[in-house]
Parts: structure tokens; sequence; C-alpha cells
């Protein structure tokens, strides 16, 4: 009975070791596993409850309405379907610079920028989805303006140090213009607003945007702005949205089957159709 109750003591002891290696072996790899967790973007959205959505303002992508401050256009859409119908949380937008819209997906302010164009350049600090929708810098000038009595035929017509062009601080067009122009004065202004009242207030001459917004701004002023499209295009490139670049890969196909999806059953045309339409009727 004393050697049974040995062997009974050392099977029980044994059985508790076994026990416990299992469960530190459960435990390492669990632990092992919640390392990798917090790499998945939309796994950490989820727990929040928000997708949060830099918004920097360019008519038809991202807009805000100056009365209610709420916004509304093709990116912001687009961010709050796939938050609500894809991640099941809501969407939250939030006011930023365009200088300031990289260094936010960096820093984690939020976790998509919207309405942003790709270049290699920012490729190297964040990663991008999948495009929404293709642009190229255009230029708007004043019909009426004297100093522009021939209407330009190449972006080299418009390097003259008589002429004013506003743009975007930060944004592509700023980018764009500082590149080709090297005699013309360039007026760097906040945003899209500030750009067109300098323009339409004849501080500036020339304004230089998104292929887009200009559609925009010259289909709500006919009678005295008029647009000038150089060829080749001025720095053709798709607008995406901006994602910190330790996104996974299985994130980011999430979201680009999300943009796919809305292709191909014709809502992205219809929103940029009625981002288009509602900004050029607040524009009258």
């Amino acid at each position: 009975m004393k050697v049974l109750s040995i062997i009974s003591r050392h099977a029980v002891t044994s059985s508790a070791a076994v026990t416990a290696l299992a469960l530190s072996a459960f435990f390492i790899q669990s632990t092992a596993h919640a390392e990798v967790d917090p790499g998945n973007t939309w796994q950490k959205v989820r727990q929040a409850g928000v997708l949060r959505c830099g918004a920097g303002i360019t008519p038809p992508y991202v807009i805000r309405d100056a009365k209610t401050q709420q916004y509304s256009g093709v990116f912001t859409e687009l961010c709050r379907g796939f938050a609500e119908n894809v991640l099941k949380v809501k969407a939250e937008f939030i006011d930023t610079s365009w200088p300031n819209m990289i260094a936010g997906v960096q820093s984690s302010k939020w976790e998509m920028a919207m309405s942003l164009s790709y270049s290699e350049e920012r490729a190297k600090a964040i990663r991008f989805s999948a495009p929404v929708a293709y642009s190229s810098v255009t230029f708007v000038f004043n019909k009426n303006n004297p100093k522009l009595k021939v209407a330009p035929k190449s972006v080299a017509d418009l390097d003259n140090p008589d002429l004013t062009l506003a743009v975007m601080s930060g944004s592509i067009a700023d980018k764009a213009a500082t590149g080709a122009l090297k005699k013309a004065n360039i007026m760097r202004l906040p945003g899209t607003d500030e750009t067109r009242l300098a323009l339409l207030s004849k501080r500036a001459d020339l304004m230089a945007d998104d292929s887009a917004t200009n559609m925009i701004v010259t289909a709500a002023h006919p009678e005295s702005l008029i647009g000038f499209l150089p060829n080749p295009a001025l720095v053709p490139q798709p607008a995406c949205f901006g994602l910190n670049k330790e996104t996974p890969d299985a994130d980011i196909e999430v979201l680009n089957k999300y943009i796919e999806e809305q292709k191909k059953s014709g809502a992205l045309d219809r929103l940029t159709k009625q981002a288009v339409d509602a900004t050029v009727a607040s524009e009258k």
C-alpha cells in the first residue's frame, strides 16, 4: 500500500508537471500570437469602435459644409461605407491640412488619409490602397484677365514673373508648380477654398489644383473662369487612401476589395456625380 501511495503521488506530480508544461506552451503560443495581432489594423479599429479618417478639403473628393461642418464627397462616403458596412464601426472625420496628412497616418492620429495622390516618394513613408480615381494637375484662370489675353498652350506659357499662381500648400499641385515654374509667383494657401477665393478676387491670376476640383470651379463660374489642361498631363496620378506603413497586406486587401466592389456596382460613379453636382450647386 505504501508503494502504491508513492506511485500514486508520483503519477499526480508527473501529471501536474505535464499539465504545467502544456499550459506553459499554450501561454507562450498565445503571447506570440498576441504580439502579431496588434498589427491587424482593422481588428484594432473594431475594438475601438471607430475608423478615423484624415480629411483635407478637396472637392469633389472631400467636402465640408461651411454651415453644418458635416463632411461629404467621394472619399468621405467611401470611408463611411467601409466603416459601417465592412468593419461595423462608425466613421470619424478629422480635419487636417495637407502638409500634415502623411504625418497623421505615420503617428496613427487616423487610420486612413483620404484622397491622397500616390507618389513613389510618399510610398516610402506610408502604404496606399488601390486607386479610387485618377487625376492630374490643371489650371484655372479668368478669361478676362489682360495678362492672359492669349490662352496658354503649354505650362511654359505660364512661367512669367507677371503672373501669380495660387496653390494649396503641400499639395501635389504645389510640388508640380514649384518644379515647373521658376519665374512665376507662387501663392501658397491652406486649402481649396482659399485658392479659389484668391483667383475670384483677382489676387491670383491662376490657380493650380486637381483636375476634378478645377472642373467644379469652372462649372460654377462659366461666365468668368476657364480651365487649362496641359498636354501631356501634368503629374497624372491615382488618388487613393493612405495608410500606416505597418498595415498588413490582408487588411489592405479588405479595403481594396471594397473599393473594387463600389466601382463594379456603379456606386463610385454615382458618388462622384452627386459630389460634383452638390459642389457646383453650393458655388452658385
